[in-house]
């Protein structure tokens, strides 16, 4: 292939991911670029699921965080740090594969496939998340997950 070959490849690419944002309506301007802070926090809330490791899950939450799973809110920091030290202790084998985030300003989602073993039956349990999150001043205060609770 030659260097002309190649540049005509990328420029095409790039003019295609620039009309399918347009078409998508994203804003691609400076301010509007993805956070590396926030993909870094979506990848320690991440590790820290994998981890079973309730503190550092907790210290990604602001004071008075939100985290909201199907059936449960749990308010505040302290309140986070204790149901998923009860998780860790109900649950193990976790194993997280993020397949996209989209960010906007210090908004995010967050697709991931998820899965975890129940120790009481030995049960592997899976399921697809969607995941709506903000951020402020670095922490989350703002986590709600969705997903299918037939599958579990």
């Amino acid at each position: 292939m030659t260097i002309i070959w190649q540049l005509c490849r990328w420029l095409s690419i790039g003019i295609i991911l620039m009309s399918l944002m347009s078409a998508m309506d994203l804003d691609i301007s400076q301010n509007s670029l993805p956070s590396p802070d926030i993909k870094a926090t979506i990848e320690l809330a991440k590790n820290a699921w994998v981890a079973r490791d309730a503190d550092a899950l907790a210290q990604l939450f602001t004071e008075d965080g939100t985290l909201i799973v199907p059936g449960q809110i749990w308010q505040g920091r302290d309140k986070i740090r204790s149901e998923i030290a009860k998780f860790a202790r109900e649950y193990t084998d976790v194993s997280i594969t993020i397949h996209q985030i989209i960010i906007d300003g210090q908004r995010a989602a967050v697709e991931w496939h998820y899965e975890d073993t129940e120790q009481a039956t030995g049960n592997r349990n899976q399921s697809d998340d969607a995941i709506v999150l903000e951020v402020e001043n670095g922490r989350i205060s703002y986590w709600r997950e969705y997903f299918d609770t037939g599958g579990k």
